[in-house]
C-alpha cells in the first residue's frame, strides 16, 4: 500500500476465491451471515465515529460522519432482512444469540480497539488509506456472503450493501486524490 493508488504499477491480487471467508463457512445459515454483517457494520460505525470526532479538516470530517450514517443505515437494512429471513423480531441481545462474534471487530476483520490506537495522531491521508482497505474488504466479503444467502430479499439487501460499499470507496478515493 506504500504510495497508495498513485504508486500502483499494474499488479493484481491473487488468491483462491474463498480467500477472506474466514468469518463464515459455506454452510452458514442466512441468519448467521446477517448477524455477522451487523457486527462488522457496528464496529466500522464506532471506528468512523471516533475518527470523525478527532478531525479538524472539514471535508474529511464530513466524509467520516457520512460513513457513520451509512453504517447505521446498513445495520437497519440488516435488521429488516433478519426479520424477513427469520420471520420474527430480533431478540434484545441481537446478534449475540445468533453468533458468537467479537464485538471489537469491524469491516476487514480489524479490531476496532487496535485500529483506534493506530489511528491516533495519523494524518488524514493515512486514515483514508486505511478506510479504503477496510471498505474494499467489506465489499469483497459482501459479494461472498451474497452468494451464500437464499431468497430474492436477501440477495437484494446484499446487492445494495455491495453498491453502497462501492460508493464509499468512490468517495474515499476522491478525497484521497485531493489530499495529494
Amino acid at each position: 500500500m506504500e504510495g497508495g493508488m498513485h504508486a500502483w504499477q499494474g499488479l493484481t491480487a491473487e488468491g483462491a476465491p474463498e480467500a477472506g471467508m474466514s468469518f463464515f463457512t459455506v454452510g452458514s445459515l442466512p441468519e448467521e451471515l446477517i448477524a455477522l454483517a451487523w457486527v462488522l457494520e457496528d464496529g466500522s460505525r464506532r471506528f468512523y465515529a471516533s475518527v470523525a470526532g478527532t478531525l479538524t479538516e472539514s471535508e474529511a470530517s464530513k466524509l467520516f460522519a457520512g460513513l457513520v450514517s451509512a453504517e447505521d443505515n446498513h445495520k437497519t437494512s440488516l435488521i429488516g432482512l433478519y426479520r424477513d429471513v427469520a420471520t420474527k423480531e430480533p431478540e434484545p441481545d441481537f446478534p449475540r444469540r445468533i453468533i458468537e462474534a467479537d464485538d471489537d471487530r469491524m469491516e476487514g476483520g480489524v479490531k476496532v480497539s487496535e485500529a483506534l490506537v493506530w489511528a491516533k495522531g495519523r494524518d488524514v491521508r493515512a486514515l483514508l488509506e486505511l478506510s479504503m482497505a477496510l471498505e474494499t474488504d467489506s465489499y469483497d466479503l459482501y459479494i461472498k456472503m451474497g452468494r451464500h444467502v437464499a431468497g430474492a430479499k436477501a440477495t437484494q439487501v446484499f446487492d445494495r450493501l455491495i453498491e453502497e460499499e462501492k460508493e464509499h470507496l468512490r468517495r474515499i478515493a476522491a478525497l484521497l486524490d485531493r489530499t495529494l
